[in-house]
């Protein structure tokens, strides 16, 4: 019982607002000296398209298995936070994990196994390469490298911005959070089950909590823009000086050069095995 009540503590403390709030600026802004930040943009976006796009199209495992070991080690050197790591072994397994319990369960045998643990390692390795990209660049440098391949000025300022906006949407969050707790009234939690009835309280305070939270970032958002607006936005997004000046601090490295063909000379070596398995 003790144990119990230790790792009920332990799950509320980890599930705290700060705690998830610090979790998400770190994984935004908080990975500036990593490996994978100091990067150029343009050379992570050309990485991400090839890791997100052709691990759908092929089958084999010696292949997926490969390109999951490579993005592992890579979300490794980005330092992705911990809550984002948690998220992704959820997800990966509510998408395709469950599927062989599942099978099994209902008189599957290990012939099932291998089409799902290929279902489990494309969306696995996809995954992985998305959280490393964008763990990796900041909101300019995203936005930079965008721009740099032609995408639309609305489209890579609407991701920028979006980054932006996650601060202010935490603190707004946390301000509505503390708003219903001042008023409510939370059940007492000095017992496992109180401890289970304060966490449904909590997440129902959460849900309570959306309505508002849109409401006044939305009110925010737009102040936002009305000085964007007051400082020429428009005409700096469309402008061809302003944008190649934009751009004039992005340059590729011998480091971005390494990194490209370590990546696929670690392809090219998993094709190998996979030819010669």
């Amino acid at each position: 019982m003790k144990i119990m009540q230790k790792l009920s503590e332990s799950i509320l403390d980890k599930l705290s607002i700060d705690f998830l709030r610090n979790q998400g600026l770190k994984n935004a802004y908080g990975n500036d000296d990593t490996v994978i930040a100091s990067l150029d943009s343009r050379i992570l976006i050309l990485w991400y398209l090839f890791f997100g796009v052709v691990p759908w199209f092929v089958n084999d495992i010696p292949f997926l298995l490969g390109c999951f070991l490579l993005v592992a080690i890579t979300t490794k050197l980005a330092r992705v936070a911990g809550l984002v790591l948690g998220l992704f072994l959820l997800g990966v397994f509510t998408q395709t994990g469950y599927l062989l319990i599942v099978t099994l369960l209902f008189g599957g045998d290990e012939t099932a196994i291998a089409p799902l643990l290929v279902l489990t390692l494309k969306v696995a390795t996809v995954s992985l390469a998305s959280i490393t990209v964008f763990s990796g660049l900041d909101p300019d440098h995203l936005a930079n490298g965008l721009m740099w391949y032609g995408c639309p000025e609305k489209l890579s300022f609407s991701i920028s911005y979006a980054y932006r906006m996650l601060p202010l949407l935490m603190e707004e969050f946390q301000s509505v959070l503390l708003s219903y707790r001042l008023r409510g009234n939370p059940p007492a939690h000095d017992t496992f089950l109180g401890k289970i009835r304060y966490l449904i309280y909590q997440i129902r305070v959460i849900i309570h909590s959306f309505y508002p939270l849109m409401l006044n970032t939305a009110k925010r958002s737009r102040t936002t823009v009305e000085v964007l607006e007051i400082k020429g936005y428009r005409y700096a997004a469309v402008n061809k000086e302003v944008k190649k000046v934009k751009l004039s601090t992005m340059k590729v490295t011998n480091n971005d050069g390494m990194f490209l063909a370590l990546s696929f000379l670690w392809v090219a070596v998993t094709i190998l095995i996979s030819t010669l398995v």
